[in-house]
């Protein structure tokens, strides 16, 4: 095993090193966003020693994927045979060569398993009828399965009902890098030295995803880096979102749709208002459409403040796609050197949005900052439409972005703000503050503690109006383990 070379993934790690000592046969089904590192831990930890190995090919044919595999089988016991005809058979081949095999343990990795499943293939139905016949009766094999299509491992694996249901020994969910994680990747892996101010900036673009993190090189400064992978000719990302979307999902334009609208709505939206800018797409799909977006890390689902669960809005949170489609999207003859020439108000209006969901993305940093990490705490939002009270005071409306509601009965009240250096709290900016949140107190007629926290890059500056914040949380806070 090579763990060593493994950046974070304590957790999964763990039950990887305690599966690997048992002597049961084990089916570990493992998920996540695509390019989130599932084949690269898996590969590392056994140090690619696999006694058979197989990864789906996407978009190919079930008989492609057939011979592929004969030529895999081919090549672990060196018996040619030719192709098979269904994928019983593949899989009553692979029984054979691993029933020949005298070892104490087994580790099979089949990767990108939902590509194998193509139309009227009967994979599913062939996998279930290998684990539950032979498999699951082989002491000592590890039989790991990987794939980026998460509602897919989800449905047919994980949450099967029916050949493989309760047959997943242990399930991994592999999330994207934290920004701690992030920094170790580039300092450990990449050998970059940057300044946690431009670390965050790149978590702003790439999210925590390996995949591209792996792309930026040490040689080059921050905004060339961007160029070369965005901008320049045949730029490596620049077709990135369109294969993302349809490597995931079969009816990907719905996908993108959804993912589009809401690029263009900072605070999301309910499914009701996606369904009427979809112009009336199914209620079924729409819900199972945006689930899968939730469980493959591209939407968060959160409730606004005092709404129930049908009231639950929707909001784009993958930082790579939120960057995609602010600055390159359809557009056509970018400037090359588009990001080093970027203008500051260009660049402003991303980065406050593209930083509150670095924010969102580092909750329990937030709380761990605010020593509140054992207390119960709901993560909401609030807004309200301009109203008036029947003695005829007047509301605006107004929005909160983010309520950490404790359940030692305070309210924080938090304001996310991306600055170049520390923050400063004006005069008219602090009464706006305390009007709205004498709003939402009026408004929702809570009896809760309400504490003003602020969520910056570089702290506060002292002055006579930052006494309104009970606490600052700074970017060095997001970077704790």
């Amino acid at each position: 095993m090579a763990e060593q070379q493994i950046i974070g993934r304590i957790h999964e790690k763990k039950i990887l090193t305690d599966i690997c000592r048992d002597r049961q046969a084990r089916l570990i089904a493992i998920y996540g966003r695509r390019r989130v590192g599932k084949t690269y831990l898996i590969k590392q930890f056994f140090n690619e020693q696999f006694d058979f190995y197989f990864t789906g090919s996407f978009e190919t044919s079930a008989q492609i994927q057939l011979t592929l595999f004969q030529n895999m089988l081919t090549q672990s016991n060196g018996t040619t045979m030719a192709p098979p005809q269904d994928w019983f058979t593949a899989f009553d081949r692979l029984k054979d060569y691993l029933s020949s095999l005298t070892k104490d343990r087994l580790v099979v990795f089949l990767d990108e398993l939902p590509w194998m499943d193509t139309p009227k293939s009967n994979f599913v139905q062939a996998f279930s009828f290998f684990w539950n016949t032979w498999g699951s009766t082989r002491k000592g094999l590890k039989m790991i399965v990987c794939g980026s299509s998460t509602s897919w491992m989800l449905d047919k694996v994980i949450g099967d009902k029916g050949g493989l249901y309760g047959r997943t020994s242990r399930s991994i969910y592999l999330s994207p890098f934290n920004l701690y994680e992030t920094e170790q990747f580039l300092v450990h892996r990449k050998g970059i030295q940057w300044s946690r101010f431009q670390v965050v900036e790149a978590y702003m673009i790439f999210g925590g995803i390996p995949y591209y993190l792996d792309m930026l090189e040490r040689d080059y400064p921050f905004s060339v880096n961007i160029d070369r992978l965005f901008y320049s000719q045949g730029a490596p990302l620049r077709t990135e979102y369109e294969f993302l979307f349809r490597s995931l999902f079969k009816n990907s334009s719905v996908y993108r749709q959804v993912v589009e609208i809401l690029a263009h709505k900072n605070k999301g939206l309910t499914q009701k208002e996606l369904k009427e800018a979809m112009h009336s797409y199914d209620s079924g799909s729409m819900s199972s459409v945006l689930d899968n977006l939730c469980k493959c890390d591209f939407l968060r689902k959160y409730s606004a403040y005092g709404k129930k669960e049908k009231g639950s809005i929707y909001q784009l949170t993958d930082m790579f796609s939120l960057y995609y489609l602010k600055f390159i999207g359809h557009q056509t003859g970018l400037d090359e050197h588009f990001w080093t020439n970027i203008k500051d108000n260009t660049h402003n209006s991303w980065a406050g949005y593209a930083f509150e969901q670095v924010c969102l993305h580092h909750i329990q940093q937030i709380r761990h900052r605010l020593s509140i990490k054992g207390v119960l705490t709901n993560v909401c939002s609030w807004s309200s439409q301009k109203q008036t009270d029947k003695d005829g005071t007047e509301w605006p409306g107004g929005q909160i972005d983010l309520l950490l509601c404790r359940a030692d009965h305070v309210i924080d009240v938090c304001e996310m703000k991306y600055c170049q250096s520390q923050f400063t709290l004006i005069g008219e900016y602090e009464r706006k503050i305390r009007e709205r949140t004498e709003m939402f107190r009026h408004l929702t007629k809570t009896k809760d503690a309400l504490h003003h926290i602020l969520i910056t890059t570089y702290g506060l500056k002292d002055n006579s109006f930052s006494g309104l914040f009970s606490a600052t949380v700074t970017m060095d806070d997001l970077f704790a383990e």
